[in-house]
């Protein structure tokens, strides 16, 4: 197969440009559609590149293109080196890298090596029989001698981890849906096979790996049961509250050490391209502890993201703090990358109950965090969570547990470009998901006229963070709360950053550390005056001062 040539960026001398770098995802079905078939594509990504270009990201994130059933739309994979043609082609890929490239964003592609779709030529190979070369390229056990499940495992879609299959006479594990087979990683043959798989995007451009449930790979070889866990530990952060998922302590279903090995493995294919990941890290009791040991040193993954601001409870500054003084505990030698919203969960803007000013704020805060940055698509437009009847919904999870849970279609609905159509510029035809009505009026073409819209505020924020240094590569220090406001200083090279955030709406009052400050800001509408070295931050208000060297 003859591959490209898409331009280069200068990876292998600058292997760390991932660190602090401003991440945008893309959920390519609900971007653009470009041949009118109601299904955002590929082609469209590349429509929309000089936008995506315009919002100064480092990089883009684009969700699953691969061939699949789309059962669980693309983390069901059948063909890990092709495009599903409801996408496009691999042509339409090499040129995504092109003009991404020559708009200097480099690329990242989910890859979900945990599972395949049942449809995936190896699953159809395994389960065949007990004696095929494959045989063992999947999760499979005998049942217990009452014919139940060999454990008592869960899957996050709901019921057992187990499917029967007659063929065998015997369970797969599944971690998701029962038509997405857990690959077994006790098997050499299948890391190989993976590994395969990521080289041959590495030699096709890719700058890098948004690797999905990163910590599912492994399971326990000796299938131990996972224990209960205690009612008073139980949170909803991974899976919602009716889901009994959330009642297990997931130690041997996920979490596995054996894991470290095999990301050493890839992060040594990674690394002559300078390419760079980032892991997602699922797990409600353990995140923050997991992402430190995936990120440490300089032989694992660059970067991890864990669930604490993607959960249902609006961020306190006690917890922003407590959030980040764990992580300098628990990952001191390890990168972080924070996102507030992704295709997995409701948007913050509705999980928070945000204003406009708050979601400016929340903006302002993420760039100013040390760690990397995940923006999801329509973040930056402010777009609240779409309301989704049940007639319409997609998403086999919403299905499984509505309406106590309405699944995750609700921040998937499309991209809204433009206010004149029913389809916000996102379709000639009918959109997969309907366009919600409230995101009409918050079309890019109404912000792009509108000088105070939230997306300007993105924009600014964003580069605000990359001509500052200090902001996107420095280390932090004098973490603290004082009510309602998280305060904490920013250093690199000698220079020095004071952020303070009131994230409420009481007007509150920030005593700056000793030393002389100059307020910078003023353009993401920072308080620009103080009285001495007392700051008066109104509701939802923001400071952020440089130090003065003499």
């Amino acid at each position: 197969m003859n591959l490209a040539v898409a331009p280069m960026l200068d990876n292998a001398t600058n292997k760390d440009w991932w660190r602090g770098a401003v991440i945008y995802q893309i959920y390519p079905r609900s971007y653009q559609d470009s041949n009118g078939d109601g299904v955002g594509d590929l082609a469209g990504v590349v429509q929309r590149m000089p936008y995506i270009a315009s919002l100064g990201v480092d990089a883009i994130w684009i969700s699953p293109f691969f061939t699949s059933p789309m059962k669980d739309f693309g983390y069901d994979v059948s063909d890990y080196c092709d495009v599903d043609p409801m996408f496009g082609s691999l042509s339409d890929f090499d040129a995504i890298v092109n003009a991404a490239h020559n708009h200097g964003i480099r690329v990242m592609i989910d890859l979900v090596l945990s599972h395949t779709s049942e449809q995936h030529a190896w699953f159809a190979e395994s389960r065949k029989n007990k004696t095929n070369s494959k045989q063992d390229w999947y999760v499979w056990a005998d049942p217990k001698p009452d014919g139940t499940p060999p454990t008592n495992w869960l899957s996050i879609f709901g019921g057992p981890a187990w499917q029967w299959d007659g063929r065998r006479e015997q369970y797969y594990m599944h971690n998701f849906l029962a038509s997405q087979p857990d690959l077994n990683f006790h098997n050499v043959e299948v890391q190989d096979a993976l590994l395969d798989v990521a080289n041959f995007w590495l030699n096709r451009g890719v700058d890098g790996f948004r690797l999905d449930t990163i910590n599912f790979y492994f399971h326990d070889a000796e299938l131990r049961d996972n224990p209960a866990l205690p009612i008073e530990e139980r949170n909803a952060t991974i899976a919602p509250s009716v889901n009994p998922y959330n009642h297990q302590n997931h130690l041997y279903d996920k979490n596995r050490p054996e894991n470290l090995n095999f990301l050493r493995r890839l992060r040594s294919i990674m690394e002559p391209f300078g390419a760079a990941a980032v892991g997602e890290v699922g797990d409600a009791q353990f995140g923050l502890e997991i992402l430190g040991q995936y990120t440490a040193g300089n032989d694992l993954m660059q970067m991890c993201y864990a669930f604490e601001f993607l959960a249902q409870d609006q961020p306190s500054a006690d917890l922003v703090v407590k959030v980040l003084k764990k992580v300098d505990d628990v990952a001191a030698d390890g990168w972080a990358c924070w996102a507030f919203s992704n295709h997995d969960v409701q948007r913050h803007a509705s999980r928070w109950n945000l204003s406009t000013d708050a979601q400016k704020t929340f903006a302002t805060l993420i760039m100013c965090m040390r760690g990397s940055v995940c923006l999801y698509q329509g973040e930056e437009l402010g777009l609240p969570e779409a309301d989704v009847d049940f007639g319409d919904i997609q998403d086999p999870y919403g299905i499984e547990f509505w309406p106590e849970f309405k699944g995750r279609d609700g921040c998937r609905t499309p991209m809204v470009w433009q206010t004149s159509n029913q389809n916000g510029g996102f379709s000639e035809g009918k959109p997969w998901l309907p366009v919600a009505h409230e995101h009409l009026n918050m079309s890019v073409d109404a912000q792009e006229n509108d000088p105070n819209a939230i997306l300007h505020h993105y924009r600014k924020a964003i580069q605000f963070r990359q001509t500052k240094p200090v902001l996107a590569l420095g280390e932090h220090d004098n973490l603290n709360t004082d009510g309602c406001i998280v305060s904490f200083t920013r250093h690199l090279d000698g220079q020095s950053i004071q952020c303070a955030f009131n994230l409420s709406d009481t007007p509150s009052e920030f005593i700056l550390p000793a030393g002389e400050w100059t307020p910078m800001g003023e353009e993401l509408g920072c308080v620009q005056t103080a009285v001495g070295n007392k700051i008066h931050l109104g509701p939802w208000q923001v400071y952020i001062g440089q130090k003065r060297e003499h």
